[in-house]
């Protein structure tokens, strides 16, 4: 129970990462606040919740909206009192070169990744200032450290900018105890490699030390960690999970 009697808001909760982190808070006691834009999916997710004997509050909504941030956050705090931990998962990629990437796909992609998460800090931060309290997990990738030809630019260059306002929310937030970290997950096993042909995913796999895939619950595990007391003198890092494909 490392996360007993805490709140957590959860953004791209549906499915997925998001949908393992989520349920992996609430193993750990957490009542939960969580969004995306698949409602079904999340109610699905908040049954699995409640089964657990915890509170999950459905608050669908597009991260690109500034007012979905602020809605959800206000849902939270009306419902809640407070919050304790916000996990930035909501992100979205696209399979574009950029002399065929469309500029209104560059500024989605960008809009989702980056903007979504700086919406969400600047509704919740005022929340833990006041509480001088708080947890902040921020879902970056490994394309923000190298080149990779499968995405479009945008989502290695939104995730670089996720990795960098990481760094600057924990050297402006640390005098308030609020603590902001991220993840930096490397192949997933996920719903997107069923994109993959035979082919690539063995180009993939060749390319990993461990030899194989994560799984959603090995980047659940760490945000955990990020999320609890474990990680208390740690703050302004984030964290490759990959099987070794990037080192730093």
């Amino acid at each position: 129970m490392l996360l007993q009697d805490k709140i957590a808001v959860v953004s791209g909760a549906s499915r997925g990462i998001g949908r393992s982190i989520a349920l992996t808070l609430a193993h750990h006691g957490a009542s939960l606040v969580i969004s995306g834009t698949k409602v079904d999916l999340l109610h699905d997710v908040a049954s699995e919740v409640l089964d657990m004997g915890r509170a999950c509050i459905v608050a669908a909504g597009d991260v690109t909206n500034e007012e979905t941030a602020e809605n959800i956050t206000a849902k939270a705090i009306n419902e809640f009192g407070r919050i304790d931990i916000l996990v930035n998962n909501a992100g979205m990629n696209m399979r574009t070169s950029t002399i065929d990437m469309d500029i209104k796909d560059w500024k989605k992609v960008m809009d989702v990744n980056l903007n979504g998460n700086l919406y969400f800090c600047k509704a919740v931060l005022p929340h833990m200032i006041k509480e001088k309290y708080g947890k902040i997990v921020n879902v970056s990738s490994t394309t923000a450290k190298s080149g990779h030809k499968n995405a479009i630019p945008a989502y290695g260059a939104s995730k670089a900018g996720v990795d960098y306002l990481t760094k600057h929310l924990a050297m402006e937030m640390a005098e308030h105890n609020i603590y902001v970290n991220g993840v930096s997950p490397g192949p997933v096993q996920t719903d997107m490699i069923k994109q993959w042909s035979k082919e690539y995913y063995q180009q993939v796999l060749s390319k990993i030390p461990l030899k194989k895939l994560g799984t959603p619950e090995n980047i659940a595990d760490v945000v955990l960690f990020l999320s609890s007391s474990m990680s208390d003198f740690i703050t302004g890092e984030t964290i490759n999970i990959n099987g070794g494909t990037f080192m730093s």
